[in-house]
């Protein structure tokens, strides 16, 4: 599957980054994290742009949480439990992203998108336990864009390197996680900030 997203990629560029999202986090088995990744080597190698890269690949992750959001609204979590298996919806999965969101609310939906397999739960959560479309929106497009950012900016910084580290982060999971948790720290901090500022405005 990741050669032929890779391939994908190099056929059809900007349009087949934004498909492979959407489909990716609805549910089909799409490498997302190596696509995106993949997405950065090639604006490293001149082969695509930074700006449109980033465009397509935060439109499709933001669209393919927004599908997700909408099942999730209009089948409840006994449908997608019932037939959750034609996207990979296991129940076990549902039930475990269901009780973090219970936990944490909005903050799993900023964060899932850096937890592989949980990335494509949190959608079809959220709009199972029926939050408002702007929470939803500020939280889940928030992890997009910076998901994509992250990733993308990899894939161009370490050029010829991509794909050994790639490896190395597949393997060792933990780092992702870290990485999620730095996000999370930085986006608290600088809405702290800019709370102070206008507060002494």
């Amino acid at each position: 599957m990741r050669d032929t997203a890779f391939q994908w990629i190099t056929q059809h560029g900007y349009a087949g980054i934004f498909s492979l999202l959407v489909f990716g986090i609805v549910g089909l088995p799409v490498p997302d994290e190596w696509l995106l990744t993949f997405s950065g080597y090639l604006v490293f190698k001149h082969a695509l742009r930074f700006v449109p890269t980033f465009g397509a690949a935060f439109l499709g992750s933001a669209c393919g949480i927004t599908m997700s959001y909408a099942l999730g609204r209009i089948f409840d979590t006994y449908v997608l439990v019932k037939y959750g298996w034609i996207l990979h919806l296991t129940p076990a999965r549902l039930a475990r992203v269901h009780s973090w969101f219970e936990r944490r609310g909005r903050w799993t939906l900023l964060v899932g998108y850096f937890i592989p397999g949980v990335r494509h739960l949190t959608g079809y959560v959220a709009g199972a336990s029926e939050l408002d479309f702007t929470n939803f929106a500020l939280f889940a497009y928030s992890g997009a864009f910076c998901w994509a950012a992250v990733f993308i900016a990899l894939g161009y910084f370490l050029g010829e390197e991509w794909n050994q580290v790639m490896q190395s982060l597949h393997e060792t999971k933990l780092l992702i996680i870290a990485l999620a948790a730095f996000l999370i720290l930085g986006y608290v901090f600088f809405g702290y900030l800019r709370r102070r500022r206008l507060k002494h405005a």
